[in-house]
């Protein structure tokens, strides 16, 4: 989007318009286009409308009914942060007494707005000019959230007030391909973690994919799924994390209570809670390793990239199949402490009942599926060169019924576990 097309949008007439559109259905777009173009719409901001119609609707899933009166662009929604977690972002700095948040790379505006909404001043800033015009649209109906178009790395940082830094350095080119290397971020990770000597309340949003290897000793390093999804990480310093340095997981479940409603339910790992890290890693005794239990159990994505699989295999009771490979087995249910008694299960892993385990071979598991008519084949794997894909052409699978198979290593051989999940 360019400066002409933004005005246009921003115009009474094209606010107006976008507005006026119904929710966005591709199969409809073009049939929407040509009656927008018989009715005399501007083809510009016919078209500038319906793209931000189709990025509302995509970025409803990360901001819900708020994305309905946003601005967006391509990048914007790609990288914005979800509601539910810039909500924790936002009550971070609150708890820890920050009254005035620079956001160094403002983007459209989605932890800025978070910001603003728990009462904090915003000081946000962009290097692109039409996204940061966007961020202000963004975030109108907040006094307290001031918007520049600037590099964020050169602001005064004690002139302004600024009492808390975040920043969402870009992780992709501008040809939307994926950058892995901290150092390749814009601006690059070390710039801005440099900023805690100026102000130590800093956080800065990375990507979930980032390793060990090189965090900063003085941060907490946060991993977050939601509903299953692994969607960042985060590094926290000083007063923004309170239980010191480290590896952590939240782990955030939606559920729907018996009134209707949704509510997000939350779990947090953290490194030194119990056993040690996956492959003995730490200062705490390696997690125990054994046989296969009457119950499988696999951790979340957030647990697995932050190296915390053995402190669940402990809050579980359990053990692992394998010291290299993140799934736990029990001999018994997962106990109490560790079960959510608004859903019953485990937050931390995903449960399974064993019903069977057998050694791997087409010709065992071929004909074990043929005898229980098993037509429909979930597959799961770790620690494994087999492929899902050409394991289900090759197993001929013919009936009604459905399975679920396991295959990983037991004992460095390489299994079949049979199970279902747990209800």
């Amino acid at each position: 989007m360019d400066a002409s097309t933004l005005s246009k949008l921003l115009s009474p007439d094209g606010w107006a318009l976008l507005g006026s559109l119904p929710p966005y259905d591709e199969q409809r777009a073009m049939a929407l286009a040509m009656r927008l173009r018989e009715a005399g719409v501007d083809p510009d901001l016919a078209a500038a409308a319906l793209t931000q119609s189709r990025l509302r609707a995509k970025a409803r899933a990360k901001l819900g009914g708020f994305a309905d009166g946003m601005l967006f662009t391509p990048d914007g929604v790609e990288q914005a942060t979800r509601l539910v977690v810039a909500a924790l972002h936002a009550r971070r700095y609150l708890e820890a007494g920050v009254t005035r948040v620079a956001d160094l790379t403002s983007g459209i505006g989605a932890d800025a707005l978070a910001f603003a909404g728990v009462g904090l001043g915003v000081l946000a800033t962009d290097v692109d000019e039409i996204t940061a015009a966007i961020a202000t649209v963004n975030l109108r109906h907040f006094p307290e959230a001031e918007v520049r178009h600037g590099d964020g790395l050169a602001l005064d940082l004690a002139a302004e007030g600024v009492d808390g830094v975040y920043a969402d350095p870009a992780r992709r080119t501008r040809g939307g391909k994926r950058v892995f290397d901290p150092k390749a971020y814009a601006p690059p990770l070390d710039a801005v973690w440099a900023l805690r000597e100026q102000v130590p309340a800093l956080g800065i949003k990375v990507g979930p994919g980032i390793a060990h290897q090189g965090l900063p000793a003085d941060a907490e390093t946060q991993w977050v799924s939601v509903d299953g999804d692994v969607v960042e990480a985060g590094l926290w310093f000083g007063p923004l994390a309170p239980a010191g340095p480290g590896r952590s997981a939240l782990v955030l479940r939606t559920v729907t209570g018996e009134d209707g409603e949704a509510r997000t339910l939350a779990r947090t790992l953290r490194s030194g809670d119990a056993a040690g890290d996956l492959a003995g890693v730490g200062h705490e005794p390696p997690p125990e390793v054994g046989p296969v239990g009457h119950y499988l159990y696999e951790p979340d994505g957030a647990v697995v990239r932050a190296g915390l699989v053995a402190q669940a295999a402990a809050e579980l009771g359990g053990r692992l199949l394998d010291r290299t490979i993140a799934y736990v087995t029990t001999d018994a249910p997962a106990p109490a402490a560790a079960v959510d008694p608004a859903t019953g299960r485990a937050p931390v892993a995903t449960g399974y009942r064993v019903l069977d385990v057998m050694p791997f071979g087409l010709k065992r598991l071929k004909a074990y599926l043929r005898e229980r008519g098993v037509g429909r084949l979930t597959i799961k794997k770790r620690g494994t060169a087999v492929t899902p894909e050409q394991l289900r052409s090759q197993l001929s699978l013919k009936g009604d019924a459905e399975a679920t198979l396991v295959l990983t290593r037991v004992g460095g051989a390489q299994h079949v576990l049979v199970v279902e999940p747990l209800g």
